[in-house]
């Protein structure tokens, strides 16, 4: 090396140090970050953290479409494969996980996503990562996080996988666990609910690691299908799979951006969910069909639909939420409907109204929320299976109430976002059979739910429908139909 190119040295002939230089401010990966924190901090779910954070965003010059897309992948691809990343990461550090500060933790994470699960190229993964230590840890941490993603980066995900998983053979709970980020008693308890061998099972983890696609339902006697996909545009807009008021938007985009769901005429709903209120809606019932019940009606998408389908034959239906604010949703959501209805916020398992005074009941239970594992990445994480134990008593006084305001030759829909056996048919099955303290059985019968998801294949044995991402391309929907006899 010439003299020309070394660095300067001083009076004494030591070399100078480098001048201080300032870290950049990525805005893509620091909006990331500070999403990631706010998941991690206060319990939040990135679908409702992100949106206004990208907001505020593109109100700055130079914060293009294309940035958004990129922080909403660091995101959801972080969230959705953290449990891979602390695999590998803790494979790199010579500490327990637990014992790295949360902060550095989704650097390091958001890093090993950039390298192992983008096609951003390493150099440019490690120094993006590395800069954003600087600004959001400062320089020591960014030193530590510039080793750990250097030695992350000898590898691809593949090369990783192999290093850290335990061969299938000799844990294939574990290996699942680890190559399709789940916790091992998700696995488990999919693998339960799913039945069948290995390819059902990695089919179903790996759609679940999938991003979703935004679905839309035209609320029916208030928007059409065709106004949807004129507003999007054909290029932009597919036809449901399985509903006739769904569209689905072909390229992502911001839904509120569209007329209809603005004024509440349509809105964003899985067609799992539209499926459910369908069904209930279709099954027949003996005698008289005016009054229809939502005993869990918050947010009010299903409230929403189902008020909709009620007004097409002049029933009123009744929404009911426990939750002032998610009641005030409901309320939103049905403003306008072209039928009758009231939204009350009231406990569905001390009702205010009598028994038997409802044609058609829905009962969509609080749950553990494993079948939207796809929409809110998080669950998997923060779900632990106690937290069931907690969910059990509720969702089976809430039935036990909807049975008892059904009247009977009417019908109950038993429905859940979670495909765990605990929350679905064992619910059912006790309530049916009386089990439980102070329990008696109930003079009610499963009806065969199948026939009123007309055109949706492999529904299983019946008589209830357990819809799955990997299969339907819905979330995992549960329902049971249930008519009151007694």
């Amino acid at each position: 090396m010439s003299d020309q190119s070394r660095p300067p040295r001083s009076a004494a002939g030591q070399r100078q140090a480098k001048p201080y230089r300032r870290p950049k401010k990525d805005p893509v990966r620091l909006l990331a970050f500070e999403a990631l924190r706010a998941v991690d901090e206060r319990d939040a779910y990135a679908n409702l953290v992100l949106p206004p954070l990208l907001r505020k965003a593109r109100q700055t010059a130079g914060f293009e479409a294309r940035d958004a897309a990129l922080a909403t992948e660091l995101v959801y691809g972080t969230l959705r494969r953290q449990g891979t990343y602390d695999v590998v990461i803790k494979a790199c550090i010579d500490r327990p996980l637990r014992e790295v500060d949360p902060p550095v933790l989704d650097v390091l994470s958001l890093g090993a996503h950039q390298l192992l699960g983008t096609r951003i190229p390493t150099h440019a993964a490690v120094s993006a990562s590395v800069e954003l230590a600087r600004v959001v840890l400062g320089d020591g941490r960014a030193k530590f996080v510039n080793a750990v993603l250097r030695k992350i980066a000898a590898h691809d995900l593949d090369g990783w996988l192999e290093r850290v998983a335990p061969p299938y053979e000799e844990d294939a709970e574990e290996h699942l666990a680890v190559y399709h980020s789940h916790p091992r008693w998700v696995v488990s308890a999919l693998w339960d609910a799913l039945g069948g061998g290995r390819a059902g099972i990695e089919d179903l983890l790996e759609a679940d690691n999938e991003r979703p696609e935004v679905t839309l339902v035209a609320r029916p006697g208030r928007s059409t299908p065709d106004e949807l996909v004129e507003a999007l545009g054909e290029d932009s807009a597919l036809p449901g799979r399985w509903s006739p008021y769904a569209v689905r938007m072909a390229e992502g985009g911001e839904p509120g951006a569209l007329e209809a769901v603005r004024d509440g005429r349509a809105g964003v709903q899985d067609e799992g969910s539209q499926l459910v209120a369908m069904a209930l809606a279709a099954a027949p019932v003996e005698g008289r069909d005016e009054r229809w019940l939502d005993g869990c009606a918050g947010p009010g998408g299903k409230a929403a639909l189902l008020g909709a389908l009620a007004a097409e034959r002049g029933a009123l239906l009744l929404a009911s939420e426990k939750q002032p604010h998610r009641a005030r949703l409901v309320e939103r959501a049905l403003a306008g409907n072209p039928g009758p209805y009231q939204v009350i916020a009231a406990d569905g398992t001390r009702p205010p109204w009598r028994p038997g005074s409802f044609d058609r009941v829905l009962m969509d239970v609080p749950c553990s929320g494993l079948g939207a594992l796809r929409r809110r990445p998080e669950a998997r994480w923060r779900r632990r299976p106690e937290d069931l134990e907690g969910f059990a008593p509720l969702q089976r006084a809430l039935l036990r109430e909807a049975l008892s305001a059904v009247r009977v030759g009417g019908v109950v829909g038993y429905a859940t976002c979670s495909p765990h056996l605990a929350e679905t048919r064992v619910v059912v099955d006790d309530v049916l059979r009386g089990r439980g303290a102070g329990a008696s059985p109930v003079d009610a019968e499963l009806i065969d739910a199948r026939p009123y998801m007309a055109g949706v294949p492999a529904l299983g044995d019946g008589p209830d429908v357990q819809l799955w991402p990997h299969l339907h391309g819905t979330d995992a929907m549960y329902l049971a139909l249930i008519r009151r006899t007694g």
